[in-house]
This record gives structure tokens, C-alpha cells and sequence, in this order.
């Protein structure tokens, strides 16, 4: 009777102990297959609604404003070679006018640049680069409209993450002072929040930096089109007054 009670022990222990470990390789396998937005959604939730909502809203207003100007400089991008000799070819065959009308068809600030230049010239080649030059300006201030808006949020982002891991670990040395004692459970929920809004502000000043370099690049990229088809405007206004 004892060894068959002995034997109902040990299964019923043998049991119980295969469930346990079930259960633990079932979360375990429920934990690893959360998506990555799963885990961040969780991990924002944690470091709390102050400031990682100003972090959220710095993030979707950067976004904004990248996402403007990347669509503005797109549109804004023309073929300055292809213009420049639709330009040429129609100063040839019908003169001043004729081109004017070109660059009227045309978008992009190189083609308003054309126009200014060719606008000038019935009254010389010298108040026609300075309208090219004037409107140069009036262009590259239209190109880097709100680009200064991204590079604030840029740096507030991470500042914003470390002043709420500052506060934390106040809150967390506070707690200490209170109780008396370095307890790790204690503590550990105050500096995890503090170290998850420091993460998430540098996580969204990494995703912003990025887009502007690529603004900044596509910016400069249409100014040294606009220099170079100044010049060769100015150049082609020059031979046709021969």
C-alpha cells in the first residue's frame, strides 16, 4: 500500500513538474513571438505618458514637416539640362519670348530663375543676372522653408528623454531617502521609466536626423543646379544679343 502511494506521489510530482515547465516554454514562446511594434507599444506604455507624449508629438511633427519638404523638393527637381537646351533652342528660333514661354510651361525653381533672367534682359545683361541673383535668393528661401522646424525637434527629442530620466532617478533617490534602504525592487520601476524616455528621445532624434541629411543633401543639390543654370543663362542671353 505504501509503495503504491509512493508510486501516485512521484507521478503526481512528475506531472505537475512537466506542466510547470509546459507552461514556462508557452510564455516563453508567447514572449518571443510579439511582433517588435508589440514590444514598443508596451515599452512606450511603461515610461509613462508625460514625457514620452512630448517625445510621440515631437516625432509625428518632425515626420510632418520631413515629409513636406521632401515632397516640395521633388516636385522642385527639374532637368536642368533638358530646360537649358529647350531654352536655348527657343531664344534661337523665336527669341526672348519664345523662351519665356518655355519656362512658363516648366516647374521648379530653375525654370522661375530662367523667367526672371529672361524678363531682364531687354534691359541688359547686367540687370538680368542681377534679377537672376535676386530670385536666386527668393528660391533657396523657399527650398529651406521649415527645415529649421525638423532640427528643433531634433535636439529637443533627446533632451527631452534625458530630463525624464533626471526625474526619474530623483523619484528613485527620493524613494531610498524614505525608506532608509538600497532596495533594488524598490527602485527599479522609477529607473526604467528613466531610461526608457531617454531611448525613445534618442530613437526619434536617429529617425529624424536621417531625413533631414537627406533634405539637406537634395537641397544643395537643386542650389547647385540653380548656380549653374544662372550662369549658363547669362551665358546664352550674352551670345544672342551678338
Amino acid at each position: 500500500m505504501k509503495k503504491i502511494s509512493f508510486t501516485l506521489a512521484a507521478a503526481g510530482m512528475f506531472v505537475m513538474g512537466t506542466t510547470t515547465a509546459s507552461a514556462a516554454m508557452l510564455q516563453e514562446e508567447a514572449e518571443a513571438s510579439k511582433g517588435f511594434t508589440q514590444v514598443l507599444k508596451e515599452q512606450f506604455i511603461q515610461g509613462g505618458p508625460a514625457f514620452m507624449g512630448i517625445v510621440l508629438l515631437c516625432l509625428i511633427l518632425g515626420l510632418a514637416v520631413a515629409i513636406e519638404r521632401i515632397i516640395y523638393l521633388n516636385l522642385a527637381t527639374t532637368n536642368s539640362t533638358k530646360l537649358k537646351q529647350q531654352v536655348e533652342d527657343a531664344l534661337a528660333s523665336g527669341g526672348v519670348e519664345a523662351a519665356k514661354e518655355v519656362c512658363r510651361n516648366t516647374k521648379g525653381p530653375v525654370a522661375s530663375i530662367y523667367y526672371q533672367g529672361l524678363d531682364r534682359a531687354d534691359e541688359g545683361l547686367e540687370s538680368a543676372e542681377k534679377a537672376v541673383v535676386s530670385y536666386g535668393g527668393v528660391q533657396m528661401g523657399q527650398l529651406e522653408k521649415n527645415v529649421s522646424w525638423l532640427s528643433l525637434f531634433i535636439a529637443i527629442a533627446p533632451m527631452l528623454g534625458f530630463m525624464g530620466t533626471v526625474i526619474g532617478m530623483i523619484a528613485a533617490f527620493q524613494k531610498i531617502a524614505a525608506v532608509g534602504n538600497l532596495s533594488a525592487s524598490l527602485i527599479a520601476g522609477d529607473i526604467q521609466v528613466a531610461l526608457l524616455t531617454t531611448v525613445f528621445g534618442l530613437i526619434t532624434a536617429i529617425i529624424l536626423q536621417i531625413f533631414y541629411n537627406y533634405i539637406i543633401a537634395k537641397i544643395d543639390s537643386i542650389v547647385n543646379d540653380m548656380e549653374d543654370s544662372s550662369i549658363a543663362l547669362i551665358d546664352m542671353l550674352a551670345a544672342h544679343k551678338k
